[in-house]
């Protein structure tokens, strides 16, 4: 019951940083996904999370600096449940938004190209793992949903 406190407090109470990303994320804006905000995971609390792209984007400020060890058990855990974690500094947000979000479209156009146990390159030249495998079909309903690619994102989904 406490994380669900906490998870509401944190929605309340969202930095600058979060606040901007979010107004990008919400209401299925970015490529139609739905995201969910400060949602608890197990016991810990994800900044911005889509459950049906098994994708959590983190947030961090000066903080998180002093809690490496931390991040990186929590970021197993949730590695070990099938997502795949993205983090940005606040001030790569507040300064280079579009980078931002370049980077998540990426990580998210190129998982399905990606077989078993390899490993490719996203947008920015960073290493994504096999743990990302499939969580894009949502680019690839029918033609009967009317629901179709512009040229650019096929094009993004060549590796």
């Amino acid at each position: 019951m406490k994380i669900l406190k906490n998870a509401k407090t944190l929605r309340t109470n969202q930095t600058d940083a979060e606040h901007r990303l979010w107004y990008h994320l919400r209401a299925h804006r970015f490529m139609g996904l739905k995201f969910k905000r400060q949602k608890p995971m197990g016991r810990f609390i994800a900044d911005f999370v889509c459950v049906e792209q098994r994708l959590i984007v983190e947030l961090d400020g000066g903080q998180h600096a002093e809690q490496v060890e931390y991040d990186q058990h929590r970021d197993a855990w949730l590695r070990s449940q099938g997502y795949t974690i993205l983090r940005f500094w606040n001030n790569e947000v507040m300064q280079q938004l579009e980078g931002v979000l370049e980077q998540i479209r990426c990580t998210i156009s190129r998982a399905p190209l990606l077989q078993a146990g390899e490993e490719a390159n996203n947008c920015s030249g960073q290493v994504i793992s096999d743990t990302t495998i499939g969580f894009f079909a949502a680019l690839f309903r029918s033609k009967t949903e009317g629901d179709r690619l512009p040229n650019t994102e096929l094009m993004r989904l060549q590796l």
